[in-house]
């Protein structure tokens, strides 16, 4: 069995962040730690310059059912069985790593975006303890002033049949996350007992969905302990999520912020922080 395995979802547009994200999981983790990065069909060529012993290029479509189809020249993808609405590609790629991380023969998946870069070592010992997966879970941070987060808890409670409930909530989106195979697999067959639906065809007729939500109200409220024996409102991992770019001062600022327990830091894409800016600073 794997004990830690790694998940990227990414694009094209992202190859080079993502190329960056893979030297630091290589040279950060040990030899039984691999990365394993998901694309469409149309990025394979460009990500297999990646692949190696340790680098794993998947297809995404081979992770999802049949009767999803990409519509060409956009981001949708059809659901045959249930045509409307179109999944946008961010329900796309949440349902694609839910069923990438339930096929893993492993104690634990950690799965990063590819605007994550690791700074110091880290393996299954830091995402795994007793055997319980690192649980990431922020208390009653979730309230009003976060709309789409009370939408995914709603969506969330009523995949799994829980009854309706009133904020605060807890807040469960980390970068990255940690999350048990066996636990995901519970998940999915909770969702198709709730709902009578195949788990991929109830969540992709959801306007609004957070995977990290639905898995956090899973272990929380289904599950309880043991699998909440691990947790931990630390992500360990320094994030700039503002969509406002960081210039070099900016940078050594963030990267003076990190804590002594984060291993890793995030740059969002979103922010637009110039690439090479970005590898001198992290180089520094």
């Amino acid at each position: 069995m794997t004990r830690l395995a790694v998940v990227t979802p990414s694009y094209a547009p992202d190859f080079d962040l993502c190329a960056d994200l893979n030297r630091s999981v290589l040279a950060h983790s040990g030899d039984d730690v691999h990365h394993h990065i998901v694309v469409a069909a149309r990025d394979l060529a460009l990500f297999a310059r990646l692949a190696g012993p340790r680098t794993h290029i998947r297809r995404a479509s081979d992770h999802l059912p049949r009767g999803f189809v990409p519509v060409p020249r956009t981001n949708l993808t059809l659901n045959l069985r249930r045509p409307f609405p179109p999944l946008r590609g961010w329900i796309t790629q949440q349902i694609v790593k839910l069923a990438v991380t339930a096929g893993f023969d492993a104690d634990a998946v950690l799965l990063v975006d590819s605007d994550i870069e690791f700074i110091r070592p880290f393996g299954p010992q830091t995402y795994l303890r007793d055997e319980v997966v690192r649980f990431y879970r922020k208390p009653d941070a979730v309230d009003e002033s976060l709309p789409r987060h009370l939408s995914w808890h709603r969506v969330a409670r009523e995949l799994l049949g829980l009854p309706p409930a009133r904020p605060p909530f807890h807040d469960y989106i980390s970068a990255p996350v940690a999350w048990s195979p066996t636990i995901v697999r519970r998940l999915q067959h909770r969702i198709e007992m709730v709902t009578g639906q195949a788990w991929a065809d109830a969540i992709g007729a959801r306007l609004h969905f957070s995977e990290a939500t639905l898995y956090g109200v899973f272990v929380d409220e289904v599950l309880g302990a043991p699998a909440t024996a691990n947790s931990s409102a630390e992500m360990l991992c320094h994030n700039h999520y503002e969509e406002v770019p960081l210039d070099a001062p900016a940078l050594r600022r963030f990267l003076a912020e990190v804590a002594p327990a984060d291993v890793a830091v995030m740059i969002s894409a979103k922010s637009q922080t110039p690439l090479e800016l970005r590898r001198q600073a992290l180089r520094g």
